[in-house]
């Protein structure tokens, strides 16, 4: 009975989030508090059988104060991004309840709560991990305290393109007029599934810590760069109308030679920030000479890049390029010694390469200069977790121990 009346005492959430992939990218706020962009924003949220965040939250009135976990290993729960969500779910929880008695609410708004979460990816390096971790966060906090609604403009609060994540599919980000950013939200252009075809390469070139957080190097930019504040209000508004349109006509062409030219002037945008910033790489310009070498070969856009604050590269193409284009990366980044982990996520095909291809696009080869190829497609939003086995905290709020 005593068991009983403990598990009584511990409510606990688990859910999932997904990585997204701005196509037409966000770079500058016009409040940092409430993280509101300076421009509109589109993104492709990636599927969570390759790239997720997972995240267990868990309130007791047995808990003595907040706490967090991060991989593994205890964080710093005061974080104001963290505090700012944490804040806002409960505001919600409480106008929800409204005048109805506390005792009948799914759980007391003043317990402790604890909360661990996990990426299956590398945290920090490029690969949108504060997306996918506050979204989950959110998605989480949001179910264990029974709010329902609108949940993107929460997670903007800890991560302005967590918002993003907590759509499936192609999502926008719209920028909103009001100085409380009540209207600054995500919303689907379309679902996962309206584009089949379409597949997503991730070339992770290196999964260290960027040395410049976006964050900080946001700011120095609207500070800076006269190019962004051209960017932000001239020719973002035509690029998305222009995407939006694109995607609807599934027309890869057109959304391909926009993704990249939208991914070349973000990085020109850094190149005009002073003093400026530099997230590419010179193996990230390899990649960008070898698609445009790979689509010239084939006389019309097959493959498209986007970089976002990092040196990785996003490759969109449609599945019947997957093959061919995987082979060309192998043979011009030979892997180095992992060659049975080169390749994860979705099952590649194996291609063999006309001579002319190869003579056309493969330069000289650096060895061993991509770490490994992530396959992944477009995929749904955050999901709540009911296996009790993939939570990450136990019966006693903490950390589960993971074989």
């Amino acid at each position: 009975r005593g068991a009983m009346a403990e598990e009584r005492a511990l409510a606990l959430v688990t859910c999932t989030a997904p990585v997204n992939i701005a196509v037409i990218k966000y770079w500058g706020k016009r409040d940092d508090d409430l993280i509101l962009p300076i421009n509109s924003s589109l993104s492709v949220t990636l599927h969570q059988d390759q790239l997720k965040t997972t995240t267990t939250a868990a309130a007791s009135r047995d808990f003595v104060e907040d706490q967090l976990w991060l991989n593994g290993e205890e964080a710093d729960v005061g974080h104001p991004r963290l505090q700012a969500c944490l804040r806002e779910v409960r505001r919600l929880a409480r106008k929800r309840r409204g005048g109805s008695a506390e005792d009948a609410a799914p759980l007391n708004l003043s317990y402790k709560i604890h909360i661990a979460t996990e990426n299956n990816f590398p945290t920090a390096a490029g690969l949108a991990s504060s997306a996918a971790g506050y979204a989950c966060l959110v998605s989480a906090l949001a179910r264990l305290y029974g709010v329902e609604g609108e949940l993107s403009e929460v997670a903007r609060r800890g991560s302005g393109s967590a918002c993003r994540s907590m759509l499936g599919g192609f999502v926008q980000w719209q920028r909103g007029e009001r100085t409380d950013g009540r209207d600054s939200l995500a919303h689907q252009v379309a679902p996962e599934m309206h584009w089949p075809e379409l597949r997503i390469l991730i070339l992770v070139v290196s999964g260290e810590k960027k040395q410049v957080g976006s964050t900080a190097g946001m700011q120095t930019s609207v500070d800076t760069s006269p190019l962004l504040k051209h960017r932000a209000e001239v020719v973002v508004p035509e690029r998305l109308a222009l995407m939006i349109q694109h995607i609807r006509e599934r027309d890869f062409e057109g959304f391909g030679q926009l993704t990249m030219k939208d991914s070349n002037q973000f990085h020109a945008t850094c190149l005009d920030t002073f003093p400026p910033i530099f997230y590419l790489n010179d193996i990230s310009r390899h990649i960008i000479s070898l698609v445009h070498r790979f689509n010239a070969h084939h006389r019309r856009t097959k493959v498209a890049y986007t970089f976002d604050a990092g040196p990785n590269a996003v490759i969109f193409t449609l599945a019947d390029t997957v093959a061919e284009f995987v082979e060309v990366v192998r043979r011009s980044f030979p892997p180095a010694t992992n060659g049975d982990q080169f390749l994860r996520g979705l099952p590649i095909g194996s291609a063999s390469l006309p001579e002319e291809l190869l003579t056309a696009v493969v330069m000289e080869p650096v060895p061993g200069a991509i770490q490994y190829i992530l396959h992944t497609k477009p995929g749904p939003g955050p999901q709540t977790v009911d296996d009790a086995s993939q939570h990450l905290l136990g019966a006693d709020g903490l950390p589960c121990r993971r074989s």
